[in-house]
């Protein structure tokens, strides 16, 4: 593989952990929110005895971010508990195949 090559997997790897980092983050304050998580797990349809089960599916995260992502309320506040701009949840949708890329701000 060529140099250039390498760096980009790498670059593609380290900004999928930082958006699978966040989307964690996502879910923990969803948790800490009662609300907040029951209309999360409506609709999804993942039942709280699932959640840890569902949370290793391929695309889970990116789910919670999607969740986050369609609900203003939700994220401003998700984003300001986090200290991030909200933007950074729409980059981290797109890490983990939630976005197109170039829809990303």
């Amino acid at each position: 593989m060529a140099k250039g090559g390498k760096l980009r997997d790498q670059r593609s790897g380290g900004r999928r952990e930082a958006a699978e980092t966040l989307a964690v983050a996502a879910l923990s304050y969803l948790a800490s929110e009662p609300e907040s998580l029951g209309r999360f797990l409506a609709t999804t349809g993942i039942g709280p005895e699932r959640i840890r089960e569902a949370a290793r599916e391929r695309g889970f995260l990116a789910g919670v971010l999607d969740h986050l992502a369609g609900n203003e309320r939700l994220l401003v506040a998700f984003a300001h508990h986090q200290g991030i701009d909200p933007a950074e949840v729409e980059r981290a949708r797109a890490a983990l195949g939630g976005a197109w890329e170039r829809d990303t701000p």
